[in-house]
């Protein structure tokens, strides 16, 4: 890895006993406070997550889903898919014959049944090692004694109001005063808090049955959702096999579909056929063959990612070399291609952590609401705030997000774990809704194509093609963006930054962990 400047930026961490990285201090704090106690890469994870439910309440909570990578003793990885289902009553024909024609943001038919919950207990009861009690203590008492919002999350907040304001319950626990907490005021959620203590102390069942399941479905039929008792009994998270595929001499594994994290595949499978990192190509050429891939990735995307339960999606094609080759024959050095109008909307709120413990267990962990706050409804008795997934579900006969009973909507947060010769040696994540498959590519690129440690990696300038665009962060030199200008490219430069992420490399023939996090964000790396 090489030295990075030191005249900007931070240093990558390295330690030995133990890496955590996550967006906020405070989480990353958590998660180590864990690992030094004893705890394993699945309590710290689990532990900080339910912190950034708290204290990162537009990103996360525990009323969205999760995915994870889990690689036991740096082993090879373990998948968990814990995204929520849409009701049982959710058919195509029921919102036809209502003139319901788009899932909107703040409906309640957004809301699919939260999924996170399931998935935290699933994988504690199979991988944990200290009591849920205990590693959900520090979340609850942020909740009950309050924490201090910290400066991204206080300025994302704070453009929230007129979204926050349609829901009076939301309004009241997350508007003090009329209007968002300001930077370093105190905030507190003590119903939440009790949902909390509800779920140390029974588990999934403090969640999905009784008080708090009863205190969501009362608000959701309130503003006229189809959801049950039955729903949210039924959910269940699932364990998973990883897809994934070659780049360099390493492989990157994903969560399949219903997660988008086979994009982030075919991006790299794509860039697999070129010398990417030779001095041979400029750094506008290397931005013009990331956007090439991007567009063509997301087209497939859109055309077959949904719920492999019940949509029949081609997996084996879509990473095969032949599809790599086909898609690179389309693309040019010197133009671009055309564009393909993406359905889904775009959004940009998750939480991604990292942890890898002293035995190495690794763990690659997202956590979302989807938009920020999701749906913006508030559960009042137990304080949940309910996703707006369901956003990316479609009211269209044959496409595979079409909306159907106690089916998965097309998902967007991918967890990443790097793998060589069937051992761990990075898990990673990059948040950002449709930006993370070009987050993945991205940062798989910078470690294995330029020698960047994590933090390097991260910290990076980056683009993203998206919608007939191609997004610039202010780093990125007015030459380049004119060289890609004169190739056909419609360049504009971000007024806030794309994703944010974390990762975490094991120099397994030294034993040392290597840490990093995203500077756009509040949070940091740590290690003991």
């Amino acid at each position: 890895m090489r030295v990075r400047d030191f005249h900007t930026g931070r240093s990558a961490v390295f330690a030995d006993g133990g890496v955590a990285g996550t967006a906020h201090p405070l989480a990353t704090l958590t998660a180590i406070d864990v690992l030094r106690s004893g705890g394993n890469a699945v309590d710290a994870s689990i532990a900080a997550i339910a912190m950034l439910c708290v204290i990162e309440p537009h990103a996360t909570g525990i009323g969205g889903d999760c995915f994870a990578l889990y690689s036991p003793k740096a082993g090879m990885p373990i998948g968990l898919n814990a995204s929520g289902r849409a009701p049982a009553a959710a058919t195509l024909d029921w919102y036809k014959s209502q003139g319901i024609d788009a899932i909107r943001m703040q409906s309640p038919h957004a809301v699919t049944v939260p999924g996170a919950i399931d998935g935290w207990c699933k994988l504690h009861a199979d991988y944990g090692s200290k009591d849920l009690a205990e590693l959900l203590a520090p979340a609850i008492k942020a909740a009950e004694e309050g924490y201090r919002i910290s400066p991204r999350t206080g300025s994302d907040w704070g453009k929230l109001t007129a979204k926050m304001s349609k829901d009076p319950d939301a309004a009241k626990r997350f508007l003090p005063g009329g209007k968002p907490p300001a930077i370093g005021d105190l905030h507190k959620q003590p119903e939440l808090a009790e949902t909390l203590r509800k779920i140390a102390k029974k588990g999934r069942d403090g969640f999905y049955k009784g008080d708090v399941a009863k205190d969501m479905v009362d608000k959701l039929r309130a503003v006229g959702g189809l959801h049950t008792m039955e729903d949210f009994e039924e959910s269940r998270a699932d364990y998973v096999t990883p897809i994934s595929t070659k780049y360099r001499d390493h492989d990157v594994h994903e969560i399949p579909p219903n997660g988008q994290g086979i994009t982030a595949l075919i991006m790299l499978n794509v860039l697999q056929g070129y010398d990417y990192g030779s001095d041979k190509y400029s750094q506008a050429d290397r931005i013009h063959l990331m956007a090439e891939a991007a567009k063509f990735a997301y087209r497939l995307r859109n055309q077959y990612v949904g719920d492999m339960s019940q949509v029949d999606v081609p997996v084996d094609r879509l990473l095969s070399t032949q599809e790599a080759e086909s898609l690179r024959a389309q693309i040019s050095l010197n133009s671009v291609s055309p564009w393909t109008e993406l359905d889904f909307l775009e959004h940009k709120d998750t939480t991604y952590l990292c942890v890898v413990d002293k035995d190495r267990n690794a763990c690659s962990f997202i956590n979302s609401l989807f938009a920020a706050f999701g749906s913006g409804i508030l559960a009042p008795k137990s304080g949940v705030m309910l996703q707006n997934r369901g956003q990316g579900f479609r009211l269209k006969e044959g496409h595979p997000s079409c909306i159907a009973p106690r089916k998965r909507p097309m998902h967007t947060i991918i967890p990443g774990m790097l793998t060589k010769k069937g051992r761990a040696v990075m898990p990673f994540g990059v948040m950002g809704g449709h930006f993370q498959p070009t987050g993945h590519s991205t940062l798989v690129s910078n470690v294995l194509d330029f020698d960047m440690d994590p933090q390097d990696a991260l910290a990076a300038p980056r683009m993203w093609a998206y919608e007939g665009e191609l997004k610039l962060e202010p780093a990125i030199p007015e030459s380049v963006a004119e060289d890609l200008r004169r190739r056909g490219h419609k360049v504009v430069r971000t007024e806030t930054p794309p994703g944010g992420g974390q990762a975490i490399w094991i120099d397994h023939d030294r034993g040392v962990l290597v840490g990093g996090s995203e500077p756009r964000k509040d949070g940091c790396a740590l290690g003991y």
